[in-house]
């Protein structure tokens, strides 16, 4: 995907055209999953996602190099006491953030007071492949199987130890129930004036309204062929859920992307919702 303009970013949700509210209609044609069906995802959420890993490996998601110019607070690293700073990837897949994060930081300037990395997954076949990459150092990094909406977390890592997590295309995965359990998880991690790092699907993005009938769970909650389910965020939703969970806004917007698939001949817009929220200190 090569992207055809840059970026624009915006605090107003889209505006859908008539074609558009047709494709969101259609999708509630017939109806709802079922209440068996919508709990069973929820039962099966982990083995759906490590079928998904098993089937493919490493192959499926493109490395993160984006990230380091969307979030420069990964490489822009302050002065601090105890040298290395540490940085927590929720929901880590097979490492397509934290490789790159951590080659990049070799050759960066301020290389004396770089992060350690904990990384988690709900997947043990996710995390068995982050192990098993030739750039796996236990003394650089530690990554571990958790479900990040319990309190399994807090076995791996201290209270108040992090300086920064990252959420990306991880909590859109978790049903909305508990994205709440989540933001309390990482407010309880993270040090005072820590940051949160966030981008995940915006409401109405295009993989939203591709979706067919029958694939709805509820509002704004789908799932795919796989079982995995995908959620789509509007601005304010997270923004409410930070500021009620202790923490403040930084930034938090839509980012409309265009991109064009080289291979199908289409142009694909995109929206994501990225937003920094702080960790407030008192």
């Amino acid at each position: 995907m090569d992207p055809l303009e840059p970026d624009v970013f915006t605090t107003k949700t889209k505006e859908l055209t008539p074609a558009e509210k047709q494709k969101l209609e259609e999708q509630d044609k017939r109806g709802l999953v079922s209440e068996f069906k919508a709990n069973k995802l929820e039962i099966d959420a982990q083995r759906n996602w490590d079928i998904f890993y098993k089937r493919n490996e490493t192959r499926f998601f493109k490395d993160r190099h984006w990230t380091t110019r969307e979030f420069q607070e990964l490489l822009d690293q302050p002065e601090t006491e105890g040298g290395k700073r540490n940085l927590f990837e929720v929901g880590c897949g097979v490492g397509n953030l934290v490789f790159p994060l951590l080659e990049e930081q070799k050759n960066y300037k301020n290389s004396g007071d770089r992060f350690y990395f904990y990384a988690c997954d709900f997947s043990p076949r996710a995390v068995d492949f982050v192990r098993s990459n030739p750039l796996y150092d236990p003394e650089q990094i530690t990554a571990f199987q958790c479900d990040i909406t319990t309190q399994q977390v807090h076995e791996n890592i201290a209270p108040g130890s992090l300086d920064v997590c990252t959420l990306i295309f991880v909590l859109s995965a978790i049903h909305p129930h508990k994205f709440q359990d989540v933001v309390v998880n990482l407010w309880k991690l993270l040090k005072p004036g820590g940051l949160v790092l966030f981008r995940d699907y915006g409401l109405y993005d295009m993989a939203q309204l591709r979706f067919k009938p029958g694939n709805k769970i509820s509002d704004n909650l789908y799932v795919r062929q796989d079982g995995t389910r995908s959620y789509f965020y509007s601005e304010q939703e997270v923004a409410q859920l930070f500021v009620e969970n202790g923490f403040e806004v930084i930034t938090n917007a839509y980012v409309h992307r265009r991109t064009l698939n080289l291979k199908e001949g289409i142009d694909v817009p995109r929206i994501f919702l990225q937003g920094k929220f702080r960790k407030k200190s008192t």
